[in-house]
């Protein structure tokens, strides 16, 4: 079997189970979720080369916690605050010569407040309004456009590298040609989904672009301290788990204060 085959019928079964089980029950949307961080966790910690089972109980805790009761709004506030600033320093050290000065010291800090509370913004968005299982399937689809076109321009028409110490292959072109297609596809799925206006659609798929190509870097910078190719072998052709979803994982926390902000002033 063809890599590129390989590639495209794992990645339609991960959107089959994504959207199938957005729309069908979220108890299975979490025990999906549920399922995604525990292996995004066990493959970050190889990367890390760092074993600590507190971020798996974690995980479990606060997916009951944030979707079962009644949230404590400053402790969501806290929790998002100390969230931004963990993925305001990884943006930070992408410019740092040689390691991740939090990669070697802090892999506690990384794992609680980077891997975990990706999933839990993710899972918390179908929950904040109803029908917003839309909105999350809605952003999945502007990650997904945002990846393929970036790789598509990217690969056809590519010259100018964006970040190319860490990721060699990326160039300007491709993200301008992902995030183009992205905004592009997000007025049509305003058009279908009429939960957001247009312009939420838009901003929407702005953040993604960005910040998904920014979470795509730092994982890049995170295997290339490993010296691996790949975060692990699950996914045929896609590679591990995190793999698939460091786009996904960075960009959540940013979209999910955008949804917040959106709620407030409506």
């Amino acid at each position: 079997m063809s890599e590129i085959l390989k590639r495209s019928i794992t990645g339609a079964l991960y959107i089959i189970i994504i959207v199938s089980t957005a729309f069908l029950s979220h108890y299975l949307l979490l025990l999906f979720f549920a399922i995604v961080g525990f292996i995004c966790l066990k493959e970050f910690q190889n990367l890390l080369k760092f074993r600590n089972i507190i971020s798996y109980v974690s995980l479990v805790v606060l997916l009951y916690y944030f979707n079962f009761t009644e949230v404590y709004l400053p402790l969501l506030i806290t929790y998002l605050a100390m969230t931004l600033v963990v993925k305001i320093f990884l943006l930070k050290d992408l410019y740092t010569l040689n390691d991740i000065p939090i990669f070697d010291g802090r892999k506690h800090l990384l794992t609680l407040f980077y891997i975990v509370p990706s999933i839990i913004f993710l899972t918390m968005i179908p929950v904040f309004k109803e029908d917003y299982e839309y909105v999350l399937v809605g952003t999945f689809v502007l990650i997904w456009t945002n990846d393929s076109f970036a790789y598509l321009v990217g690969k056809n028409f590519g010259k100018h590298k964006l970040f190319e110490r860490i990721s060699p292959k990326k160039t300007i072109e491709g993200f301008i040609g992902g995030a183009v297609a992205a905004v592009a596809v997000s007025y049509l799925i305003f058009v279908y989904i009429d939960l957001l206006s247009w312009w939420a659609w838009v901003i929407l798929a702005i953040i993604v672009s960005v910040f998904g190509t920014l979470g795509d870097l730092v994982q890049s910078k995170f295997k290339r301290k490993a010296d691996v190719k790949d975060s692990g072998k699950i996914m045929p052709g896609h590679g591990g788990i995190f793999d698939r979803m460091d786009s996904m994982l960075f960009s959540s926390t940013f979209v999910f204060i955008f949804i917040l902000l959106i709620d407030y002033v409506s």
